[in-house]
């Protein structure tokens, strides 16, 4: 969740951590800190709010001009955001910087304060900063080695020692971190797009891994203190895609990305016009002896999964299960070797995504990883991993993300259809003709926001509402309704339209926003039928439908109109107003659209 930095090189590091930490915000924006080696010890800054809080009290002092250092930004777990707890913790020998959750803080924290050491902060990473010294003696490698046998959870840490100026060790459980190599200089962090400014070049930290990381060198080693070779990796984002580019927010950018990011997600898995994920690992064979498939994700992603779920039960006649992750492992789910596992994550590192996945192979089931970010732990560790392109995003509210996921799934299915002989190859080539259209048709429509502008002003004062549909427009509204609670902070909930009189439609006052999407021509008199019920109770109603469908005056408040295609297609087309309502809504409440509140962008602790 939090978002970790580092750097050493002949530079000043006060102004490139700030920078670093500034690319890594969506990450966590509860608090933040930096901490120096300098004449002989270490300075510390940290402040409660977000990374200008802490700009502005260094602005006030002496900046440190140490040229070693580390930073932290803050998503709060343990102890409430504010200057006390905010990172780096440790001693005068010892200080550090920690992403993760220790599970057994507080049986640490016992220990310790049998030996003497008091605690200031409410934080777990306290007490790992103040372990570490307890078994310090000159040794940082091995105190680093002596700490980690006591700690429980998952972690990646960054670590200065007084004596030692000019060096950060750096150690991995389970939490991400990557170090990046520069010319004289070097780099820990979190994710990619922290360095971009400074380098492209990077290694992978894997899980009990530690990097030994000074100006001109870095040393990888295990837990017995054996050096490791590791594989240097170069980014391949442009540098712009983690910039605004002249858009007011990030999300507004990542929307207007879309049809480009479709299109590259497509591209590599279309050969002969036909679907092909060969390129992923995924053979024929593979798929034609699915027993089961089980998709699992959490958010947006599952909300992907949904979409996967209903397309492959529809065309490939198989059966599919959707979990969301941080449930699978504690039901004891019934999974059996010939079974098809597919986990979906924007990062790779989501904690409990990971977790389902290693417990799928455990029980012989084949993994396939649907994951945006090269050589993240899902896609190591996935027997077939296919990359999406999205590109780097920066919004904590997904859009460009869950879209490429979105169109994965719908070539899969595809793809799945056609080898187990539930389509034909011209069927098969038909839906994905209509697919190459849906960037130009999502462009299009983005080239006029107006109308989503004006229905979001009906929203902004609600303190509730609902979205309902039938079929894929119910699994939409799933996603429709996160996306608009994420960053309005108007509760909101999805509702399958025939559940409606199974109670929810208690809830419906006078003036109650009901956002419903009808789509499917199969459906839409039973939707429509829904709204009307809706409508006659007060309802104040916007649908979303297709321009092949005439919506009556009396029926709705608001219509969205969204171009035409094949019907099972057009979750990637409507899922873009439910986007753009989110996203106006929130503007118009005066809301931080890229850092809603108690949210980070990617979810490495259960």
């Amino acid at each position: 969740m939090c978002g970790i930095v580092g750097y050493t090189g002949t530079t000043p590091c006060c102004d490139i951590l700030i920078d670093c930490l500034s690319r890594l915000e969506y990450r966590g924006y509860d608090s933040a800190g930096i901490a120096v080696c300098e004449n002989g010890g270490i300075v510390s800054v940290k402040a409660a709010g977000k990374l200008k809080h802490l700009k502005a009290k260094i602005a006030d002092m002496e900046k440190p001009k140490g040229t070693c250092g580390i930073g932290h930004t803050r998503w709060a777990t343990h102890g409430e955001p504010n200057d006390t707890n905010a990172h780096p913790h440790g001693t005068d020998r010892v200080m550090l910087v920690h992403n993760g959750i220790i599970e057994n803080y507080k049986e640490i924290k016992s220990f310790l304060t049998e030996k003497g050491y008091s605690f200031y902060s409410q934080t777990d990473s306290e007490t790992v900063a103040k372990l570490i010294d307890y078994y310090y003696d000159e040794d940082p490698l091995q105190a680093i080695i002596n700490a980690k046998a006591h700690l429980v959870g998952s972690y990646s840490l960054g670590i200065l020692f007084a004596d030692r100026p000019g060096f950060i060790y750096a150690l991995r459980q389970d939490s991400p971190l990557i170090v990046g190599k520069g010319t004289k200089e070097n780099f820990i962090a979190s994710d990619v797009p922290a360095i971009l400014h400074h380098t492209r070049s990077y290694y992978i930290l894997e899980h009990d891994e530690i990097a030994v990381i000074a100006a001109n060198q870095v040393t990888f080693l295990d837990l017995e203190g054996n050096v490791i070779a590791k594989e240097l990796h170069e980014a391949t984002w442009d540098i712009d895609a983690a910039e605004k580019a002249g858009y007011d927010h990030f999300m507004i950018k990542e929307i207007h990305e879309q049809p480009s990011v479709i299109a590259k997600t497509m591209r590599p898995h279309i050969i002969n016009g036909m679907p092909d994920f060969s390129d992923c690992g995924v053979q024929a064979d593979d798929l034609r002896t699915i027993q089961k498939l089980h998709i699992i994700g959490c958010g947006s992603a599952v909300h992907a999964g949904l979409i996967g779920e209903y397309l492959i039960e529809k065309l490939a006649g198989l059966d599919v299960e959707v979990s969301i992750a941080s449930e699978f492992r504690y039901r004891d789910p019934i999974i059996h070797p010939g079974d098809f596992v597919i986990a979906i994550s924007q990062s790779g590192e989501t904690a409990d995504t990971l977790e389902a996945l290693r417990l799928s192979k455990k029980k012989g089931a084949k993994t396939l990883g649907i994951i945006n970010v090269v050589g993240s732990s899902i896609a190591r560790e996935s027997d077939m991993v296919c990359y999406t392109q999205a590109g780097p995003e920066i919004s904590v509210c997904s859009t460009k993300a869950y879209m490429v996921q979105m169109t994965t799934m719908y070539l899969f299915a595809f793809e799945l259809a056609y080898i187990r002989g539930s389509i034909s190859a011209e069927a098969c080539r038909y839906y994905v003709r209509q697919m190459n259209k849906i960037p130009a048709q999502i462009e299009q429509y983005l080239s006029d926001t107006s109308v989503c502008q004006h229905a979001a002003t009906h929203l902004k004062d609600a303190n509730s509402l609902l979205y309902i549909g039938r079929g894929l427009d119910y699994c939409l509204s799933m996603e429709g309704s996160l996306k608009l609670k994420e960053i309005s902070y108007i509760h909101s909930e999805s509702y399958a339209a025939g559940e409606l009189k199974h109670g929810t439609i208690s809830l419906i006052e006078n003036g109650t926003p009901v956002i419903a999407i009808a789509t499917q021509s199969s459906l839409i008199h039973k939707t429509m039928s829904n709204i009307q019920e809706v409508k006659s109770r007060g309802a104040f109603v916007i649908v979303v439908t297709t321009d092949r469908h005439t919506i009556k005056k009396d029926a709705a408040d608001f219509v969205i109109t969204i171009p035409d295609n094949e019907e099972i297609l057009l979750p990637l087309l409507a899922a873009v107003p439910m986007q753009l309502l989110a996203y106006y809504t929130a503007i118009i409440k005066g809301n931080n659209v890229d850092q809603p509140r108690n949210l980070a962008k990617s979810v490495t602790v259960e």
